[in-house]
C-alpha cells in the first residue's frame, strides 16, 4: 500500500509544503544566481525516470558559461560561482526538483536520475534501478555518493528497489539531513565529479 499509494501522496505533500516554506529562500537564491549567471538561474537537463521514461530535471545553475579562446567551456572548478558553491555545499541546488516531485517525475527518495545516454550501457540487473521513481536523495547518496564506484552505486540502487519501505525511506531522509548538516559527501568546488559511466565490458545485451 505504501509503494502503490502513500509514497506518492507523501511526495506530493512534501513538495507542496516545501516549496511554500522555502519560497523566500528560493527567490533570494534565484535572484543571486541570475546576477552571477547572466540571467540564467536554472539548469535544465534530460534524465531517465521510472521505466526508462525521459523527463527534464530542474536544478539551480551553480556554474557560469565562461569559455576559453576556442569556445570550449572552462573546467568546472573555474566556472562554479561563489553562490553556486554555497548551493552545492548545502544541496540547495536540488530544491527546484520539488517541482519534478509535484509533477510525479521524481520522488523524494529513490535512485538518482541519470543521463539517457546511459540506457544502453546498463546490464539487466543495473536497469532494475528504473523499476521505481528516481529521487532527490537515495540509498547510494547516503552511502558514499561520488566516493564509490558506479558498480557500487547500482548495487545500492537495486537494493533500494528490492527493499523499498516507509522505514527505509525515513532512514534515508534523516541520514540525508545529517550528511547535509555535516557537509558529508556534498559536492563542492574541491570535489571531483563522477566519471562518465561507460558500461561494463562483456555485459549481456
Amino acid at each position: 500500500m505504501y509503494k502503490l499509494f502513500f509514497k506518492r501522496l507523501i511526495d506530493f505533500m512534501i513538495a507542496l509544503i516545501g516549496l511554500l516554506i522555502l519560497s523566500p529562500i528560493i527567490i533570494t537564491i534565484i535572484i543571486l544566481l541570475a546576477i552571477a549567471n547572466n540571467g540564467k538561474p536554472f539548469f535544465y537537463q534530460k534524465r531517465t525516470g521510472k521505466h526508462g521514461k525521459i523527463f527534464t530535471i530542474v536544478k539551480l545553475k551553480t556554474m557560469n558559461d565562461k569559455k576559453d579562446a576556442e569556445g570550449n567551456l572552462l573546467p568546472d572548478h573555474i566556472r562554479i560561482t561563489k553562490v553556486g558553491d554555497i548551493c552545492r555545499r548545502y544541496s540547495l541546488d536540488e530544491i527546484p526538483q520539488l517541482f519534478n516531485m509535484l509533477k510525479g517525475d521524481m520522488s523524494l527518495i529513490g535512485p538518482r536520475p541519470l543521463l539517457p545516454k546511459y540506457l544502453p550501457r546498463y546490464t539487466k540487473e543495473q536497469f532494475r534501478r528504473h523499476n521505481v521513481s528516481p529521487g532527490i536523495t537515495g540509498w547510494a547518496q547516503v552511502n558514499g555518493r561520488n566516493a564509490i564506484s558506479w558498480e557500487e552505486k547500482f548495487k545500492l540502487d537495486t537494493y533500494y528497489v528490492d527493499n523499498q519501505s516507509f522505514i527505509l525511506d525515513c532512514k534515508i531522509f534523516f541520514k540525508t539531513i545529517q550528511n547535509v548538516i555535516g557537509k558529508k559527501d556534498i559536492n563542492s568546488s574541491s570535489n571531483q565529479p563522477m566519471p562518465e559511466f561507460m558500461g561494463i565490458e562483456g555485459k549481456a545485451d
